[in-house]
């Protein structure tokens, strides 16, 4: 049950000052990690919601005190804009401590959008074209995404259906790894067109880990292979060695 209409909050969570920390809770709502909690809950009345996110009712805060040490827990003033005030029954060190957890892996496993420029003449030839096409590959299958610039010069400026058609081009030969997030457009002396990534950044990271060390182990497979293979004829040359010297004859 959602927590703004389970209490039927009329000042809701926007009175919260900004800039300070929230979390979501099982109820759905939304808490600072900086409320009051337990004595420094001032107000004369609470409208208490359980351990679950069960709606207790409207009760004296001296009350849902008391039920608060009864349940060995804090009582915590969640949606101090409520009338009156919403307070919730919660272990607040534990509820603190999670929440730092979920912070760390968020900015962890957070990712910054890098957009990558790829300039281009419009009568660039093949090689060049293939050359540029590959850098764009590598930046899309990254999860970057690419700005394409078609730069004209004299009297290519009156022939801007050539970096469109070029622009084109490049959004076909490479659209199995993105997709045109914003079409050409004339830029002054430039045109303009932004591919995105089909993949996200994170999920790019991933596989290219995993590539990474899929490719260390079949790199180590094979230099224990070549160790085995080494070993083996200097065994054999070892033996014949000692074969050769318990020989009656030779010893003769």
């Amino acid at each position: 049950m959602h927590l703004a209409s389970a209490c039927d909050l009329s000042g809701g969570l926007s009175g919260l000052r900004s800039g300070v920390e929230h979390s979501t809770l099982d109820t759905g709502g939304h808490i600072s990690t900086e409320l009051r909690i337990n004595e420094r809950i001032r107000v004369p009345e609470v409208r208490l919601v359980g351990p679950n996110g069960e709606t207790v009712g409207i009760v004296p805060t001296e009350q849902a005190l008391k039920l608060a040490v009864e349940a060995d827990l804090d009582l915590v003033e969640i949606a101090p804009q409520g009338r009156p005030p919403v307070a919730k029954l919660m272990d607040y060190g534990k509820f603190k401590y999670e929440n730092a957890q979920k912070a760390r892996e968020s900015r962890r496993n957070q990712t910054n959008v890098v957009i990558k420029e790829m300039k281009l003449r419009p009568k660039i030839d093949a090689h060049d074209y293939e050359t540029k096409k590959g850098h764009v590959v590598r930046f899309l299958g990254a999860g970057d995404k690419v700005k394409i610039t078609i730069m004209f010069r004299g009297r290519e400026q009156h022939r801007p259906e050539l970096g469109f058609r070029l622009l084109q081009r490049l959004a076909e030969d490479v659209a199995d790894l993105g997709f045109v997030e914003s079409s050409p457009k004339q830029d002054g002396r430039n045109m303009v067109m932004v591919l995105g990534p089909h993949r996200k950044k994170a999920e790019a990271k991933a596989q290219a880990k995993a590539e990474k060390a899929e490719k260390a182990a079949s790199r180590a497979a094979e230099e224990a292979e070549e160790r085995t293979a080494r070993a083996k004829p200097a065994a054999q040359k070892k033996e014949r060695g000692r074969s050769e010297n318990l020989d009656p004859e030779i010893e003769a």
